[in-house]
């Protein structure tokens, strides 16, 4: 089998499987969306989304981001899987020493209703640690199925878990964060048993080694090490992209507005469940086709597949935005939808920025990263304190979009010093263009009081017009996959 079919084979194989478990998990707790809007008010949905925000940032930045480690380094080096397990655990198990320490000292200093929040966030904090972690070892590890089966475990015990603790015993914001907890506990127990099965050499905490083969341990810690640190940048940059504005809104609004705004993510959250699939296939396939004669041709055609499918899923989601909406948010949560659309077309932009970072990261190259989203979360900071003020969450939702934008083209600046991608640009901006032509027309109707009929007719003209753009391109790609050939026509 020639390397070309060898790499879509690979990564079809992966995507179907984490198709399965993200639409298994993520479907099933949208569903639950407007289960909690009747259940929460909207400052108790406001402090679960800041609570949830914080992990957030502090799991990969507290943990070194041991788990993108893992995924890495998993991939190329098969004989180093135990000692990666091993070095995982060991900065997991300091990440969660710390949160405690700090979050006990907090309790000197607060209140007594914060004391009880700063205890569940901290086993909060250390359960979705050790989940995180293990679902990107077992990742690196090749092992997919235990990655399904620990992501759909943990959806099953979260839904049960909110039945019992929100509907049967009715305790409020506190069983919601208790079957969080409860779902990634049981998660990271089944995939360590499963783990023991599948990979026994590699779940194990037995070393038997001596001084020469410790001291190589000692190097490849200092290895991984070395390769998360600067990766805490990007994970910090990306995580001031996706949740300073709702810590701002908060400060600035209020969490009541906050928890309008909070809710507002759960329908591109549609779309981030496609971004989160490919991207998990996406990143192991990446990994290990770099570097390849025909890396350049696979890395050109995924990017324009996964371009037109993100930007033509906006579109879709943005024309339909105020019936699903409808649906999902009830009582005052309604009026969330009209953040929606910004919301949307950075979910779009994240998806591209996340794409261009798993050719860096394939490369070794986590600086990179850093250094783009840096540069897009200090934007995201700016243009949040000088919008929200003028225009409370809107304002956070622009700023939001913006960072993004901004992310997406330093990081195809510094690909391009790895590989030459083969697209065309123009093509790109007039459909990304024609997104926030709707956006601001799906937005601006409900300000001017235009009829629904009239922005409905305009939205799905646009919709049209970039079905129309991409066209010619889907067919190609359709095309090249069904029936390969050593020499393609130029898309």
């Amino acid at each position: 089998m020639s390397d070309t079919k060898s790499n879509y084979k690979y990564f079809a194989g992966n995507l179907a499987l984490f198709t399965i478990s993200n639409f298994v998990s993520k479907i099933l707790v949208f569903l639950l969306v407007p289960f909690y809007t009747n259940v929460l008010s909207t400052a108790d949905y406001g402090i679960a989304d800041v609570m949830q925000t914080t992990l957030l940032l502090l799991v990969p930045a507290l943990t070194i981001n041991m788990g993108e480690a893992a995924l890495r380094y998993g991939i190329d080096r098969s004989d180093k899987r135990h000692d990666i397990f091993k070095i995982g655990l060991k900065y997991v198990s300091l990440a969660g020493i710390f949160v405690t320490l700090i979050c006990g000292i907090g309790c000197f200093f607060v209140k007594l209703s914060v004391r009880w929040y700063l205890f569940l966030f901290i086993f909060l904090f250390i359960t979705n640690c050790f989940y995180e972690f293990l679902i990107l070892f077992f990742q690196g590890c090749e092992q997919t199925k235990i990655v399904v089966c620990g992501s759909v475990f943990s959806t099953v015990i979260l839904i049960a878990g909110n039945i019992f603790f929100l509907l049967v015993v009715k305790t409020g914001l506190n069983g919601y964060l208790l079957s969080q907890m409860l779902a990634f506990l049981s998660a990271a127990m089944l995939m360590i048993v499963l783990g023991r099965k599948t990979v026994p050499e590699a779940v194990s905490l037995g070393s038997g080694k001596n001084r020469d083969e410790v001291k190589d341990d000692k190097d490849f810690e200092k290895e991984l090490v070395g390769y998360g640190i600067p990766m805490i940048a990007y994970s910090t940059g990306s995580w001031i992209n996706n949740a300073a504005d709702r810590y701002l809104v908060s400060l600035i609004k209020g969490v009541a507005v906050n928890g309008v705004y909070g809710i507002a993510y759960k329908i591109p959250a549609i779309l981030t469940v496609f971004q989160r699939i490919f991207a998990q296939s996406w990143q192991m396939s990446a990994t290990k086709s770099y570097g390849k004669d025909n890396s350049r041709e696979f890395f050109s055609t995924m990017y324009k597949g996964y371009n037109t499918f993100m930007v033509a899923g906006c579109s879709f989601l943005i024309l339909i935005v105020r019936p699903i909406a409808y649906f999902m948010f009830r009582k005052d949560f309604y009026t969330a939808w009209i953040y929606v659309p910004p919301l949307l077309i950075s979910v779009v932009f994240g998806a591209m920025t996340g794409f261009l970072g798993s050719i860096c990261l394939a490369y070794k190259d986590s600086k990179a990263m850093g250094w783009a989203t840096g540069i897009g979360a200090a934007l995201n900071i700016v243009l949040n304190l000088i919008l929200i003020p003028a225009f409370s969450a809107m304002g956070a939702a622009v700023a939001t979009a913006v960072s993004y934008f901004t992310m997406y083209f330093l990081a195809y600046l510094k690909v391009s010093k790895y590989v030459k991608l083969d697209i065309k640009p123009a093509r790109d901006y007039a459909a990304y263009l024609l997104l926030v032509i709707e956006a601001a027309i799906m937005v601006a109707g409900e300000g001017l009081q235009l009829s629904y009929m009239s922005v409905y007719i305009v939205c799905g003209i646009i919709l049209v017009l970039i079905l129309l753009i991409y066209l010619r391109l889907f067919i190609n790609i359709a095309g090249q996959l069904i029936k390969p050939s050593p020499k393609r026509q130029k898309m």
